[in-house]
């Protein structure tokens, strides 16, 4: 097939390269000018240098394609204004699919978020895992990101009910795992941990998948994902908190894990006046108050209906730190 894959150079897009190329299907990556392509050496592929609010590059360039993939999408827990990211994530979304659609692509793939998925309720002392079924409230959007993405969410769900386009959502927990350049904020958290930065940590609770089983479930996704629906991208056993994974950490790489943890009315103190320090410096805060309120929750889900119905490999959590680990520290990333 021939695929144009938005987003080529984050983490998760890179990885889905790779692993497209290596089952032989020609790729067309839409890349921006200041694009850190780190995460692509080493695979063939057609560069497109432009962006998604680009509507006729979109469309000269889906030209003939198979599929699309619509990985990109602004990720940031802070910003000054808000404006440019929901530019990006909802007008972007719906600049990329539709010139998919008009370009007559057979499947059209949307990276959504587990933000997008109701959380799981605590009923008698214990949290049932989610499913695609389950709407997440006004409560839960606690972010712009969040805000941002449920409406590109909602966007890609219209025009599938609405102009009959073929979008299939996908919506990733927490991926680890090699080529995580920039790194994301899960992957800065291991960053730090093989740095001896983090005297103590903030429980929460996530769902830790193998990036490159997210990558995979893109394409299958798009070889068998039924149009309309979407597929939570996790692991069924990789339901831990916080405590867990450090502990997992511990085991892997030898380092002590924390042993304190911070409260969360304490961590949001911090996280206030970080913000307030970094609207005045502009620098990004190294608490923003939206992970924080994040935290708060247990992310845990049920990603069954992506394992049966698609056959997403389930490669175990450990093994994703594990090949997270070994990366970044043969990348640079260990300064110790």
């Amino acid at each position: 097939m021939k695929c144009f894959v938005t987003g080529a150079s984050g983490f998760i897009g890179s990885n889905l390269v790779h692993e497209l190329v290596a089952r032989g299907h020609r790729v067309k990556a839409l890349l921006r000018p200041n694009a850190d392509e780190r995460g692509l050496a080493g695979v063939t592929f057609d560069r497109v240098t432009g962006d998604i609010l680009d509507r006729p590059l979109l469309e000269r360039e889906l030209d003939g394609c198979d599929w699309c993939f619509h990985v990109a999408a602004s990720y940031q827990l802070w910003m000054r204004n808000y404006a440019p990211m929901y530019e990006t994530n909802v007008e972007g979304t719906r600049n990329v699919i539709e010139a998919a659609g008009k370009a007559g692509c057979r499947r059209i793939i949307y990276t959504s978020t587990v933000g997008c998925v109701g959380l799981p309720k605590k009923v008698n002392g214990q949290y049932t895992p989610t499913t695609e079924a389950d709407t997440a409230t006004d409560e839960q959007m606690s972010n712009d990101y969040k805000r941002s993405k449920f409406r590109a969410e909602t966007v890609a769900v219209d025009l599938f009910r609405k102009k009959g386009l073929p979008v299939v959502i996908v919506n990733p927990t927490a991926p680890v795992g090699p080529r995580d350049v920039k790194p994301t904020p899960t992957g800065q958290l291991i960053v730090d941990y093989l740095n001896h930065r983090m005297p103590a940590y903030l429980e929460t609770g996530l769902n830790w998948v193998h990036v490159r089983d997210v990558a995979i479930g893109h394409i299958l996704a798009a070889e068998k994902g039924r149009l309309g629906n979407r597929y939570i991208l996790g692991h069924a056993q990789g339901n831990w908190t916080m405590k867990e994974m450090l502990k997992t950490l511990e085991e892997i790489t030898g380092i002590p894990a924390p042993k304190v943890k911070i409260p969360h009315w304490a961590a949001m103190r911090v996280a206030e006046v970080s913000e307030a320090i970094s609207f005045f410096t502009g620098k990004p805060p190294r608490a923003p108050l939206a992970g924080v309120r994040m935290a708060k929750y247990k992310m845990w889900f049920d990603p069954a209906k992506a394992i049966i119905g698609l056959g997403l490999p389930q490669t175990p959590p450990r093994q994703a730190l594990a090949d997270a680990v070994e990366w970044f520290r043969t990348n640079g990333y260990v300064k110790r």
